[in-house]
């Protein structure tokens, strides 16, 4: 598709703009748009890194949507084993050490909950023929978090149908065990 601006160039931008229900399209070339003003990108571009390393920025957004003072002085998370700083993970994308998941943590959930689409625990996959004992534990682990939710939202009737799985789960478990 050719620029509607220039009339030279492939259009590789594409807006679409709905005011009062009256649709329009415009297709323009990178350089018409940034002299229009549509785009307003520094001429280097972003790099796949740039990219990721904005997964990590969420800290400095606040829940309205607007960024804090960029030039407002923040202490530094420095990891005490190998000197690491959180703005050097930023960049880096990596740890240091160990003790780095110990230092960043509290900025680590945010993070890994975007990344992660919402999980914050990984569980990894267990093999099903030799995986009886896992499955078993994480279905219990599955039935107390549960229960613990319906306790907290006192459904006791529900939580106490939810103890009764966990205890014939229980019961099934250390039967299996015995005949082995």
């Amino acid at each position: 598709m050719e620029c509607q601006e220039c009339h030279k160039r492939p259009a590789s931008l594409h807006f679409t703009q709905v005011v009062n229900g009256n649709k329009t399209e415009m297709h323009v070339c990178e350089v018409c748009a940034k002299k229009k003003g549509y785009m307003n990108y520094p001429e280097e571009g972003y790099s796949l890194h740039h990219l990721l390393s904005g997964l990590f920025n969420f800290d400095n957004q606040q829940l309205d949507g607007h960024q804090e003072d960029p030039f407002q002085k923040v202490e530094e998370l420095q990891c005490q084993k190998c000197k690491l700083t959180f703005n050097q993970f930023q960049r880096v994308g990596k740890f240091g050490c160990a003790s780095c998941y110990d230092t960043f943590s509290e900025k680590l959930d945010s993070i890994f909950r975007r990344v992660h689409s919402g999980n914050t625990k990984h569980y990894g996959k267990i093999p099903r023929r030799k995986g009886g004992d896992l499955h078993t534990k994480k279905q219990l682990e599955s039935y107390r978090d549960q229960m613990q939710q319906l306790i907290e939202k006192e459904a006791f009737e529900d939580a106490a149908k939810v103890r009764d799985k966990i205890k014939e789960l229980e019961r099934l478990n250390k039967k299996a065990g015995d005949d082995e």
